[in-house]
Order: C-alpha cells, then sequence, then structure tokens
C-alpha cells in the first residue's frame, strides 16, 4: 500500500509511519513542524519507501502517483500546542481536512479522520461513548481544539454522504509514549519528565480529575484497523483504566524506580489553561472491540517504563 499521513512528524503520526513502513508500505509524510519534529522521522531519511513533504495543509497539496489511504493526523493536540496557535488549530480543522480529504477523492484513496475525545468536551457521560454528543463551550479557550475537530467530523461525513467515500473517524483518547514533546504539556510528559530530573511532580488543584492512558502501539493498531474496515461512523480508540492524576502520579513514581526522589507536590493551575477542563475522561470501546477486534494490550507499568527510558534520553 502507499498511504499518505498528514502530520506525521508528530508524536502519533511518527510511530504510524514505523508501523507502516515495517509492514512494508510505502509512506508519504506532509508536515510543517509546527507542533512535530524532523526527529521523529529522521531514521526514515534513507528508506525507499519513506517520502517526506514540508508542506502546511491549510494551503492546497497534492502528491504524484496512487495513494490507497490518507490518514489525516495534522493539528496541534497539546493545550500547549492548541493554545498558543489558535488560528492555525482552527484552520487546519477545516481548511485542512479539506485540502486533505480532497487528495483522497482525487485519488480514489481511503480518508482517515485523526478526531479526539475532546469532542465530548467536560462530559455529562460517563464513559463517554461515540453517541454521546458532548458539553463544549464554543467560546471557551480550549474550543479551538474541541470545535475543530467536531468541524473535521462534519466535514469526513458530508463527504461520505456527498461521495460516498470510504471514510474513517477515530476518537482518540489520552495517549502516551516515546516522543512525546517535553513542553507537549500535558500530565504524562509533565511527570515523567519531573521524575527524571528528581523534580516534584506537581499535581493541579486536588488531583482528583480522572484521565485514561493507550500507549501508542496500541493506538496505532486501533487506528489501522479502523481504516482498513467498512466502519464509517466514528469509534473510540482509548484504554477504559480510568484513574485519578494523583494515582498516575504514583504509578510513574513507582514505573521511574527507587532513584526517584521525587515528591508530589500540589499547586494551583493557570485558570486561562485549565478553562474547561474535562474533569473525567474514559473510553467506552464496546465497538472497537464487537467491530474491530481491538481492545488495548500493553500494560500502565510497561508503557511507562518504555516512556521513562525515552525520556531520559532527553530530559537529563
Amino acid at each position: 500500500m502507499r498511504i499518505l499521513i498528514t502530520g506525521g512528524a508528530g508524536f502519533i503520526g511518527s510511530h504510524l509511519c514505523d508501523r507502516l513502513l515495517a509492514e512494508g508500505n510505502q509512506v508519504v509524510v506532509v508536515d510543517n513542524f509546527i507542533t512535530g519534529s524532523p526527529k521523529n522521522i529522521a531514521h526514515h531519511q534513507n528508506n525507499p519507501n519513506f517520502q517526506f513533504i514540508k508542506h502546511d495543509i491549510n494551503e492546497p497539496f497534492d502528491v504524484d502517483g496512487p495513494l490507497d489511504a490518507v490518514m489525516n493526523l495534522a493539528s496541534p493536540a497539546s493545550p500547549v500546542g492548541y493554545l498558543d496557535n489558535p488560528i492555525a488549530t482552527l484552520r487546519v480543522g477545516a481548511h485542512g481536512v479539506y485540502n486533505s480529504i480532497e487528495v483522497a477523492r482525487k485519488k480514489n484513496a481511503r480518508f482517515l479522520q485523526a478526531s479526539t475525545s475532546e469532542v465530548y468536551g467536560d462530559p455529562l457521560e460517563h464513559p463517554q461513548r461515540e453517541t454521546y454528543w458532548g458539553n463544549v463551550n464554543c467560546i471557551g479557550v480550549r474550543s479551538v481544539y474541541d470545535e475543530s475537530k467536531r468541524f473535521a467530523e462534519s466535514m469526513t461525513m458530508a463527504y461520505y454522504r456527498t461521495y460516498n467515500m470510504p471514510t474513517r473517524i477515530i476518537r482518540i483518547f489520552n495517549t502516551y509514549g516515546p516522543r512525546m514533546a517535553l513542553d507537549d504539556g500535558r500530565v504524562v510528559p509533565n511527570f515523567v519528565k519531573q521524575a527524571v530530573r528528581n523534580e516534584p511532580l506537581t499535581v493541579y488543584g486536588d488531583g482528583q480529575a480522572t484521565r485514561a492512558f493507550c500507549y501508542v502501539s496500541d493506538l496505532v493498531d486501533g487506528m489501522l484497523r479502523l481504516l482498513w474496515s467498512n466502519e464509517f461512523m466514528p469509534v473510540n480508540i482509548g484504554n477504559p483504566r480510568e484513574m485519578t492524576v494523583y494515582d498516575f502520579a504514583l504509578a510513574v513514581k513507582s514505573a521511574a524506580g527507587p532513584d526517584c526522589g521525587s515528591e508530589i507536590k500540589f499547586i494551583q493551575p493557570h485558570a486561562a489553561r485549565i478553562s474547561d477542563d474535562p474533569q473525567r475522561r474514559r473510553p467506552d470501546i464496546t465497538r472497537a472491540q464487537s467491530i474491530l477486534g481491538w481492545e488495548p494490550k500493553v500494560g500502565l507499568e510497561d508503557g511507562l517504563r518504555q516512556t521513562i527510558a525515552y525520556f531520559k534520553t532527553i530530559a537529563v
């Protein structure tokens, strides 16, 4: 297969490249490095099955030759990324999705849109099923990300209904692993970076907000199963093991080993950064299990050890 990945130099996109290339596919990456990094894909630069195009997908583009699939992962995904780039985030959920899905349409290729659990907002339903319409503040600071992804889903469904295109929508829940950026701003890189530096693990508020963490290899597996399936409606992919942020801090300390002397410190978050931050998050993965035969395999302890090993190479 020959597959185009927009945002392929990002955290998840680069792992997707690894998996596809390892299986013998040809991969074309389009990225402008607004939040991705050349380092994430540098190990593929001499692979004849790998091609990189530096381009902002908010501007129209084309790719020479046939394509079997287009996977659109291009978007800032962390609060640091989208709060610092609000207009670019909105544009990539509109212009970027349009330009990417047009490439897929012209190439008669499958199209997968990477959406997010953030379409559910600060949910009033728990756990979150794909049928839940969400609780989103459409003018809050986080709306630039939430609404861009909701619009992206709407665009994808419009192409499915108008052109009968083989479109797919994956709703990604909290994912972690090697190649997360040090300054990502999310809880995993924050805690792991602090742990390997023996700094206090800073927990915002009382630490009772919950998250559910999926290791990146599991996420990539679910993404590819969805791409090659016949399912056109959104599918949650994430780990349903819910835990409080405080308990996650304890898990990071444990995985970092006996040399980790980090204490846990509670601090008040910056109000603008966490406005409308979801207080509970856990996916209902019933559809992924029944339709894709998918469920996560990597335990939190194993995933954290691999993530910590990577952060030790960049965070010291």
